[in-house]
């Protein structure tokens, strides 16, 4: 039995899960939006086409040339917990890994036609064994899942915003679809921790990872409970002020707070969810062609409804009190997904919303308004260097 972790402890038995489809750890509003892109046929094509400006090659040319690539004659350590995690994801041949100098602890899925892995020696130092193994997978997850590709695009469309911020009407159908791009990211995000989890089947240090994130690397003082309080205070805590304040702190931020992706994860495990894909309990990749577009749009409405039935947000609340106004946000947000297939016709309706559309008349299947405009600078800010991408 080999070591595992600093200490020298035994090495804890984790299930392969052959076979296993990335269906398994999306998100359902993520997945709603992959699949619905994933069937337009020779979509990634058309993407790689139209962004050819984007060198990948050169990309990668520069961390070859300024990080250190791992294998096992360099960051051996990094390399062995790589494989483990891509081996409970019956992951068949891992995409390149790069270690690149930095103080922040963060990690990154980069590419387009052969995507490739990134993570900084603040996470090298900073991480114990089983947690680093849950940030590897965790990047991994973004791989299976495709999301490089699609980030790529929000980097794109984010630059071409600020270059376009000149032009009101360019600048604003631009913005209408980075602000629903990065309302998906941030759901990517989730997929991306729930992927950790499973690669490195421990619960308690993915939440590790995620307290390190929001408070550094010493958790002799930190209390994983009090963490978790936290999360509660932040998710329903406080007035109506502050829940404007938490629509302007992420409403452009590509990343949940750590708090909420603590919640989020913990919901998750306690919902069994976690417990049945360990089980064996999962789609497989084989029947990835079966999936239902419809299906899971559903899913994701579904899950956009949930979330604003059980949060206990002041604004939420308020908009439950008003009658059907949570419910047709929440249809709104879960039908977005669908809409990840006519993107022109997305922007015009967000670029309506941002204007002041009025709330639609009450009718079955109708929507309503989605509340705060996007920001107007023009321009996303970039991924917090603390967080896992």
């Amino acid at each position: 039995m080999t070591a595992d972790g600093a200490g020298g402890t035994p090495a804890r038995r984790r299930v392969v899960l052959r076979g296993i489809s990335s269906r398994a750890w999306e998100h359902p509003a993520d997945r709603g939006a992959l699949t619905a892109l994933r069937e337009l046929r020779g979509f990634d094509d058309v993407v790689k086409a139209f962004f050819g400006m984007w060198n990948e090659r050169g990309f990668r040319l520069s961390y070859l040339a300024s990080a250190i690539r791992v294998d096992h004659r360099q960051y051996s350590r990094v390399y062995r917990l790589y494989a483990e995690a891509g081996a409970a994801l019956d992951v068949a041949e891992l995409p390149e890994l790069f270690v690149t100098q930095s103080p922040w602890l963060s990690g990154e899925a980069i590419g387009l036609d052969r995507p490739f892995i990134v993570i900084t020696s603040a996470a090298v130092n900073q991480l114990d064994d089983d947690e680093l193994r849950f940030l590897l997978g965790h990047e991994l997850g973004h791989v299976g899942s495709g999301h490089a590709v699609y980030k790529t695009i929000l980097t794109i469309l984010t630059r071409w915003a600020a270059n376009l911020s000149w032009l009101p009407v360019g600048a604003l159908a631009l913005r209408a679809i980075i602000a629903a791009m990065l309302e998906w990211w941030r759901k990517a995000e989730l997929s991306g921790d729930r992927a950790g989890l499973l690669a490195g089947q421990d619960p308690a240090a993915a939440l590790r990872v995620l307290m390190k994130l929001a408070g550094g690397g010493d958790l002799s003082q930190i209390d994983t409970a009090a963490f978790l309080e936290q999360a509660a205070e932040y998710e329903g805590g406080g007035d109506l002020r502050d829940s404007l304040h938490k629509i302007r702190m992420t409403a452009w931020s590509t990343h949940p707070v750590p708090v909420a992706r603590a919640a989020d994860l913990r919901r998750w495990v306690d919902s069994g969810a976690y417990a049945r894909l360990l089980g064996g309990d999962y789609p497989r990749r084989d029947d990835d062609g079966l999936t239902s577009v419809s299906a899971e749009i559903k899913a994701a409405a579904e899950a956009y409804r949930e979330a604003f039935g059980r949060s206990q947000d002041p604004l939420v609340g308020l908009l439950r009190r008003l009658g059907d106004g949570a419910s047709d946000l929440g249809e709104w947000a879960g039908g977005s997904a669908g809409r990840a297939r006519s993107w022109a016709n997305a922007a015009g309706e967000a670029a309506a919303r941002a204007a002041g559309r009025t709330r639609r008349n009450d009718k079955p299947g109708t929507t309503g308004s989605t509340g705060p405009a996007p920001g107007t600078d023009g321009e996303a800010p970039e991924p917090p260097t603390g967080q896992p991408r």
